[in-house]
C-alpha cells in the first residue's frame, strides 16, 4: 500500500490514519512459510511541528514447526513500527528516518522488513522441549526411546581403562 502524504507534508499537527491487510503467504524463510494467514496493519502518520512521525503495528498467527520436535504450533506476533519520514536525508544513514519518494511511502516494504527482522530465530514448542532422538528420531517429550546412548567420545579413555579392570 502506497500512503500519499502530500496533503499533510506541511500541515503542522495534521494526521493520516491507515489499515490495511498484508499478504505475505509467499514469503519463504528458511524453507517454511509462517505467514498463512493476512497480516492486519495499522497506524497514523503525524505531522509534528513539521516532522512526520509514523506509528503502526503489524499483528499476526504465525503457523511454524518447532525447531526442535517439529511439532505444528502456532504463535502470535505483534510488531511495532516506528520511524520518522523525511523529503531528503541530512545526515549520511540513519535507522529511523525513512526517505519519502515523492511525497509517499510504501508501506508494505516498510512492514514486511520489520516483520521480517522481528522474527525470532528460533521456534520452540515450549521452553523445555526435548526434540527428536537422533538415532531413531522418536519424540522424546512422549517418553524416553529404546536406544541404547552412544558413550561419549571425549570420555573413550575412561571406558577403555573400566574395560581394561575385568
Amino acid at each position: 500500500m502506497r500512503l500519499n502524504l502530500q496533503e499533510i507534508l506541511h500541515s503542522n499537527g495534521a494526521e493520516k490514519r491507515f489499515s490495511f491487510q498484508l499478504d505475505l503467504s509467499d514469503l519463504e524463510i528458511f524453507g517454511v512459510r509462517p505467514f498463512a494467514q493476512p497480516i492486519a496493519v495499522s497506524g497514523s502518520v503525524r505531522n509534528q511541528a513539521d516532522v512526520l512521525q509514523l506509528d503502526g503495528e503489524a499483528e499476526s498467527t504465525l503457523s511454524l514447526a518447532c525447531d526442535r520436535c517439529l511439532k505444528p504450533i502456532e504463535k502470535e506476533m505483534r510488531v511495532p513500527v516506528n520511524f520518522i519520514l523525511s523529503e531528503q536525508l541530512e545526515e549520511e544513514e540513519s535507522d529511523t528516518i525513512l526517505l519519502l519518494e515523492d511525497g509517499a511511502i510504501d508501506l508494505d516494504e516498510v512492514f514486511t522488513t520489520a516483520i521480517v527482522l522481528a522474527l525470532d530465530g528460533k521456534h520452540l514448542c515450549s521452553e523445555d522441549c526435548k526434540g527428536l532422538c537422533p538415532q531413531c528420531g522418536a519424540n522424546l517429550n512422549e517418553g524416553p526411546c529404546a536406544c541404547k546412548p552412544e558413550p561419549d567420545p571425549r570420555l573413550a579413555a575412561l571406558a577403555q581403562l573400566l574395560d581394561h579392570d575385568k
